[in-house]
């Protein structure tokens, strides 16, 4: 077997801590198929102190982690730190311009200066590896870069944040408000204490940034992309979506037409025949649909110590193999940048719930606003009666363009049986 290959990790969080322990608990079949054993030989993290489960005497400590990069024993250097600035970026970049391989779990880092470092990672000859990134344990990067290298791909989309989803499904399944829901997602740690990263859609915006670039070979655009999070998904549209036969879910979804590229992360209603429309819980999804080969559906734990830790080996093995590709799956200079289609253009059908006074002529002014903006309703559900008394009423709209629903909306909001700010919910059929 061949000489050892010399690793640094740097971060020994959730991730690193199961990455260190992936690497001494599979040791053999790990070497087998590397080709050669993956030695841990320095690790940078911010308290020594810590009981990480795994022995780390022997192990150089570097308390800077851009000394990881010019330690002369370190091969390969994983960053697992976190952060889209500060000492991961400065690690990432030094790494790289010592021609060191990165192997990397950090989405905000890739979808915001990923264009940058991929430039970095062709200068000087260093890959730059990220199936960690982006859905923890599922293989969605080697999808997309190796076993659909052969397609267009037309569609990717995905349930790409497991703290929503299972926020989603406890609403569902329980009948509960966000917030009791959220507060309970915090206290068993699927949630951070300050959650907005992941409720207001951020999250998944930087999973679905990279993704789309991959499967474009676009330049990474995050500042295009149309972000919504989940706070304002009410337990009530969730009972009524179940009674439409659609389920809602925080989507991802990026396609690629003749006009360019689009973008957006968003609550969706699916139909719940739909197989994105039974993945439950933390789970992650992730859809991708090309030319030669349909559609295919990946899914399975999106985060966690384990599952992202099989993600970064993999990302080793590969490296160890010299098994290397363009960050973004073609060169620098061969990538599209063309500019994306903004959002006001995207069609579809909407989910339309107002809350009105029950009154005579309230669903004539909402529908006479409608057809000024020439949509059409494909259906209307209302329950009961209770006159001069605020009820809900829901739209399906068929198909038509964002800002005319923007326009409309607009003109709904200010009538004056219109009592509370409509909900709007784009319907997806995945």
């Amino acid at each position: 077997m061949n000489k050892p290959l010399k690793l640094g990790v740097a971060g020994l969080g959730t991730v690193g801590a199961g990455v260190l322990g992936l690497l001494k608990g599979n040791a053999e079949v790990i070497a087998a198929r590397a080709g050669r054993p993956l030695e841990l030989v320095a690790v940078s993290a911010r308290d020594r102190t810590r009981d990480r489960g795994v022995d780390l005497s022997g192990v150089t400590w570097h308390e800077d982690p851009v000394a990881l990069a010019a330690d002369p024993n370190v091969e390969i250097v994983v960053e697992l730190m976190g952060g889209s600035e500060g000492p991961a970026r400065a690690l990432v970049e030094a790494a790289l311009a010592a021609g060191k391989p990165v192997v990397t779990a950090n989405k905000a880092l890739l979808a915001t200066h990923g264009a940058a470092l991929a430039r970095l990672s062709e200068k000087w000859g260093a890959t730059l590896a990220y199936e960690a990134a982006v859905a923890g344990g599922i293989p969605a990067i080697k999808a997309l870069r190796e076993g659909l290298a052969g397609n267009r791909i037309s569609r990717v989309a995905g349930i790409l944040n497991g703290t929503c989803n299972y926020i989603l499904t406890e609403m569902r399944v329980k009948g509960l408000p966000f917030g009791e829901v959220l507060a309970t997602a915090q206290e068993l740690g699927y949630a951070e204490a300050d959650p907005a990263f992941d409720i207001d859609g951020v999250d998944a915006a930087h999973k679905l940034a990279i993704l789309a670039a991959l499967a474009f070979g676009h330049e990474v655009d995050l500042p295009s992309l149309h972000i919504e999070g989940i706070r304002n998904v009410s337990a009530l549209d969730i009972s009524l979506a179940g009674e439409l036969g659609y389920r809602i879910r925080l989507l991802g979804i990026a396609s690629r037409g003749e006009d360019g590229v689009t973008a957006r992360v968003h609550p969706c209603m699916v139909p719940e025949s739909s197989p994105i429309a039974h993945v439950d819980g933390v789970f992650n999804a992730v859809l991708a649909e090309g030319d030669a080969v349909g559609r295919v559906m990946l899914q399975g734990r999106g985060a966690g110590g384990g599952p992202t830790a099989s993600a970064v080996v993999a990302d080793l093995i590969d490296i160890a193999r010299g098994c290397l590709a363009p960050v973004w799956g073609v060169a620098t200079g061969k990538l599209d940048h063309s500019p994306a289609v903004p959002m006001e253009r995207h069609r579809g059908a909407y989910y339309l719930r107002l809350m009105v006074l029950d009154q005579p002529g309230v669903i004539a002014d909402v529908t006479g606003v409608l057809r000024d903006a020439t949509i059409s309703l494909e259906s209307m559900l209302q329950h009961g009666r209770s006159p001069g008394e605020p009820v809900p009423v829901v739209l399906v709209t068929h198909e038509c363009e964002e800002a005319q629903m923007q326009s409309a909306l607009s003109r709904i909001s200010a009538l004056p049986s219109v009592v509370e700010p409509p909900a709007l919910i784009r319907i997806e059929a995945l």
